[in-house]
């Protein structure tokens, strides 16, 4: 009900973020992973100095992987506008190589595509193509992309700066070209998340998992748009509302998970 978040101002991204944290900790979690960029660029510091627990962002593991993953040491980001107004990336990549130049474009028109559930088609290719032009080059007369620059100039990496991007890889990389290795911070995020809840203890043992979504929205049209997106059924499902979360600090209290989430038990997490 509160997506997207790209495009609202800093101060009600921070809100939304802490009312859906707190929720999740009145629901006892051992660990919560800010699964989204807009989110992690603008409230992760204040989220990991209000609670105790493990708090995992998206952006430093995609970052991390985009320096790994790039040759010629320019690498591009498409983001929502506030996660590159913030410059997250930028900072996180340099921290990771000083040496890459980094390149960030703001691409509204993308995250609507997802939340609507349409993945192809030729008004997606379109607007993947106008997203992604000024990264890549210009278009030629046959629709093609045109590269003025040589290739040592162009970027090599391209990151998907959102965790709606994914969903519209296949579309990304047929413009993008094999030229382009398209990273996404999902993998290097989930290594990460093993990596810390085995640090500090916090692997449950071997068992099959039970994984739970809480929307703000329409249960119905959750389910319905989550098996569309992502091919299987979401049976466990809940509505919650929210409760305005205490910005400045103090004990955090009972609320519920704003936008979307899953939570899950058992297995190896």
């Amino acid at each position: 009900a509160r997506t997207p978040y790209g495009t609202r101002p800093d101060d009600e991204v921070l809100a939304f973020s802490s009312e859906s944290v707190e929720a999740l900790v009145a629901r006892d979690v051992k660990a919560v992973v800010i699964a989204c960029n807009t989110s992690t660029a603008v409230a992760l510091p204040h989220l990991r100095r209000r609670y105790e627990l493990p708090i995992l962002g998206v952006i430093r593991p995609g970052a991390a992987a985009a320096a790994l993953a790039s040759r010629n040491r320019r690498v591009g980001v498409i983001a929502t506008p506030a996660t590159v107004r913030s410059h997250a990336y930028f900072w996180a990549i340099k921290e990771e190589n000083p040496a890459i130049e980094v390149y960030e474009h703001a691409t509204p028109s993308l995250v609507p595509l997802v939340e609507a559930g349409q993945l192809t088609g030729p008004a997606v290719d379109r607007a993947v193509a106008d997203e992604l032009a000024p990264l890549l080059g210009e278009r030629g007369a046959g629709g093609e992309f045109v590269f003025p620059l040589p290739a040592s100039a162009r970027i090599d990496t391209l990151l998907l700066g959102c965790t709606h991007y994914p969903l519209l890889r296949p579309v990304i990389e047929a413009i993008a070209g094999e030229r382009v290795a398209i990273v996404d911070s999902a993998t290097a995020t989930a290594s990460a998340l093993a990596e810390l809840l085995g640090v500090n203890g916090l692997e449950a043992p071997p068992a099959s998992p039970v994984h739970r979504q809480l929307t703000t929205g329409d249960v119905a049209g959750f389910r319905a748009l989550a098996t569309r997106l992502f091919g299987e059924e979401f049976t466990d499902v809940a509505a919650v509302e929210l409760n305005p979360a205490d910005n400045e600090g103090g004990t955090p209290r009972a609320s519920a998970l704003g936008a979307a989430a899953t939570t899950g038990t058992g297995g190896k997490r």
